[in-house]
């Protein structure tokens, strides 16, 4: 049985889980274009973590981190390799956007690749109503970004 929950950072599997997530986007292009946070920057203000756990086992994470009044980027979404199609990101993606429009949020964006390394990534946020965005925050055009950005409806 999935759980989500807020990050436990005195977690060993949890940063090896996500020191995982910079060793796989490292070759995908040049330094200057990775904006993965590290285990530093996951900890630091404005930042929200979770993990999704199957069990003991760290399956996958998802962070927002705030940009500006209302508005919050989407951070550090990995889904364990092996346990990818079987529903995890979209469960964590639903639960980091409930919390955010349960906080007053109005708009979540997100940098990702250009590259074919991160089409799945791609595809899967636009299914979930992610749309193209110039770049947004301290982000400048890189041809090696994409920018998205969801609308979240007020909550009720």
């Amino acid at each position: 049985m999935i759980e989500i929950a807020e990050a436990d950072f005195d977690d060993p599997g949890l940063t090896v889980f996500l020191q995982e997530h910079l060793d796989d986007i490292a070759p995908t292009g040049p330094q200057e274009s990775q904006h993965a946070l590290d285990v530093g920057a996951l900890r630091g203000p404005g930042v929200r973590l979770w993990v999704a756990r199957d069990g003991d086992v760290t399956v996958g994470t998802v962070a927002l981190a705030a940009l500006a009044e209302g508005h919050e980027e989407l951070k550090s979404m990995r889904t364990a390799p092996a346990r990818r199609g079987a529903g995890i990101a979209s469960r964590m993606l639903n639960h980091v956007l409930q919390d955010a429009q349960g906080r007053g949020v109005n708009r979540v964006s997100l940098e990702t690749g250009s590259m074919d390394f991160f089409a799945p990534a791609r595809a899967f946020y636009r299914k979930a109503g992610f749309t193209d965005c110039p770049p947004f925050g301290s982000y400048g055009a890189d041809p090696n970004s994409v920018f998205m950005t969801l609308a979240l409806r007020p909550s009720v």
